[in-house]
């Protein structure tokens, strides 16, 4: 009887012990996964707070940083408007005489000037449409075109197209913006 006594006991911690580790096992999926689940959750959501508070904080810098440079932004659109942009009541005779000088620099011969001056500026500057004919050679039509990229003035090349004219004679064609301030 003291074996049988003593396996029952036995067999009592076997079960215990079973039962310990299937509540243990049941423990860990039911409570610790979730758990796990929820803390790595929250962690990314940490983490993605950090990250959106540290753009919002740059992002704060750079308009920080605008909201400095804006008022020297402004003297130096004026001054650029002021240098580069000649006033409208100018404009015609300054468009005609840079016209005049780039083709005597480059050697071409103008045949035709068409001013459109934009009745409704669509910003602080207003368009003047050039539509420009020049004979010459090639090299001259270059340097002729050149001469208004590089000019002082603020030109908009809009179209340009090539034509044979005669033997040793080329016509081009320019279509250009000329800014004025209104």
């Amino acid at each position: 009887m003291a074996r049988s006594r003593h396996q029952h006991i036995i067999r009592a911690f076997e079960v215990a012990g079973a039962s310990l580790i299937l509540l243990d096992v049941l423990l860990y999926f039911g409570v610790y996964r979730s758990t796990q689940a929820l803390a790595s959750s929250a962690e990314q959501q940490f983490a993605s707070l950090r990250r959106r508070i540290f753009d919002g904080e740059n992002r704060l810098e750079q308009l920080k940083k605008f909201l400095g440079e804006l008022p020297e932004a402004g003297k130096r659109l004026s001054s650029f408007e002021k240098d580069h942009t000649p006033p409208r009541r100018q404009g015609y005779s300054e468009a005609a005489k840079l016209l005049r000088l780039v083709a005597d620099k480059s050697g071409a011969q103008l045949a035709k000037v068409e001013f459109k001056l934009d009745p409704k500026p669509s910003g602080p500057l207003q368009r003047l449409g050039l539509v420009i004919i020049v004979d010459g050679s090639f090299p001259a039509l270059l340097k002729f075109a050149h001469g208004l990229e590089t000019a002082n003035e603020l030109i908009l090349i809009r179209s340009f197209n090539l034509a044979a004219v005669e033997e040793r004679t080329l016509e081009l064609r320019l279509v250009a913006d000329f800014y004025l301030t209104p």
